[in-house]
């Protein structure tokens, strides 16, 4: 019989939630699997799986059984004519990165970093920018799903299709993911162009950049009217990357962290903190290339939180141009920059914020300098209000303060994904906290 590990802590990337699981397990194979959920059965016990942590929320957080498949990290089947992979939900995506380039082959998308689990990567509803493309979990063209009964489904496009739409976006809710197929494409280069714009012409010019450039996104920086803006194209010139010594030896990393630190005690600095790494970093033009991986993923720079909601692709500048009025507003509120504007794809995931429309991913942060907290609660309530006004739907990894009628209101798929999860999971099993406040 599979064992437990006891007086096991999680933490997540961020540092800012944590749990102390009764039992923690690490299964080598499906059997072992098989045995965990049987004995949260017999014991009445709820069920989480992890992967990397690095959702900044508690949706993996429980008091009871957390499980990791950080075991379960194989690359089963490689289809070199349809060019798709067959993987074990636990790979990590920086290791399919490479064994994909291996391959010749590459996923024609991905989010800011690597350092996370195939299926927790489809389970949020993780995106990347480009309004060619989908969400992540776009890419999947099957899977299969251990159900609380034990039964292993496969899904796809023509089998469970339901299940399916619903298990792309699954949020841990429905069962444990198995494998995952995804569909890839021909290795490629990307071409990265930084260049500095205001506001108001960014969002001016929005039509023009969407349609310009494959994979397009902006920061904007708070407190001023300056952006950067960044394109990306596939490019079949060889690769060509810019050496910067600030970040190359991380002094800029510390620099920033030390401002933050003693913007705390003097807000008042905030807004020429935010010029001066502007003016340092982001207002020059830089062009280069990189393998399509190393360009999608870019630093997280350090602990932080974050929220991130989509609007409809047309409320972009209405709602950017509501924060930067309010923040003009209220001088009192000093937040940290970027703002980053991101753009995504509709598509028919049932709990996607995609789901029917082209949208706009508005991500705000607070970074933690040395682990201190910022006074945030202000800031995020305003966010959230005018994202709600706007037809705002939020990222299911990050924190927010929505409950059941909330979520029924904004996603139109709400009601059938709560009814295929009580049909798959009529005990709960793989409920917590953070479902509960969602489904009840």
């Amino acid at each position: 019989m599979v064992q437990g590990t006891e007086g096991y802590r999680f933490r997540n990337w961020a540092n800012t939630y944590s749990c102390q699981p009764e039992l923690y397990f690490e299964p080598v194979s499906v059997e072992e699997l098989q045995q965990i959920l049987d004995l949260a059965k017999q014991r009445s016990k709820r069920v989480k799986i992890v992967g990397c942590g690095h959702s900044p929320s508690d949706i993996v957080c429980t008091d009871d059984y957390l499980i990791r498949l950080n075991h379960l990290n194989k690359l089963i089947k490689v289809d070199k004519e349809k060019q798709q992979v067959t993987v074990e939900a636990g790979m990590v995506l920086s290791d399919l990165n490479e064994e994909l380039a291996s391959l010749g082959l590459a996923l024609s998308n991905i989010g800011a970093v690597s350092n996370v689990s195939v299926a927790g990567v489809i389970g949020t509803g993780t995106h990347n920018t480009g309004i060619k493309h989908g969400i992540l979990a776009t890419q999947v063209v099957s899977l299969t799903l251990m159900t609380a009964a034990g039964e292993v489904l496969e899904c796809s496009d023509s089998v469970n299709h339901e299940i399916f739409q619903a298990a792309r976006l699954h949020l841990g809710a429905l069962g444990v993911i198995l494998t995952v197929t995804i569909q890839c494409m021909p290795a490629f280069h990307i071409q990265l162009q930084q260049f500095p714009k205001t506001l108001t012409e960014v969002l001016n010019e929005l039509d023009i950049h969407l349609k310009q450039t494959e994979y397009f996104r902006f920061i904007w920086f708070p407190h001023t009217d300056k952006t950067t803006v960044f394109y990306g194209d596939h490019t079949d010139k060889p690769i060509k990357t810019t050496s910067n010594w600030l970040w190359d030896y991380a002094i800029g990393y510390y620099l920033l962290e030390l401002l933050l630190w003693i913007s705390t005690f003097l807000p008042c600095l905030l807004p020429w903190v935010t010029r001066f790494f502007y003016w340092l970093v982001y207002s020059a033009k830089v062009t280069q290339v990189k393998r399509s991986d190393k360009a999608f993923n870019f630093e997280c720079l350090f602990k932080q939180h974050v929220s991130d909601w989509a609007v409809p692709i047309e409320k972009t500048g209405v709602v950017l141009g509501q924060l930067s009025e309010w923040l003009d507003r209220n001088p009192d509120v000093r937040v940290h920059f970027p703002v980053e504007v991101r753009f995504v794809r509709a598509d028919e995931i049932l709990l996607s914020p995609c789901y029917k429309q082209d949208s706009c991913f508005i991500n705000i942060i607070m970074y933690r300098p040395y682990g201190k907290e910022v006074p945030r609660e202000k800031y995020w309530a305003m966010y959230e209000e005018i994202m709600r006004r706007n037809g705002g739907r939020p990222h299911w990894a990050k924190a927010n303060s929505c409950v059941r009628k909330d979520f029924e209101n904004m996603y139109p798929a709400f009601k059938n994904f709560c009814s295929i999860r009580e049909k798959l999971d009529p005990s709960g099993m793989f409920l917590n906290n953070f479902l509960e406040k969602a489904f009840f």
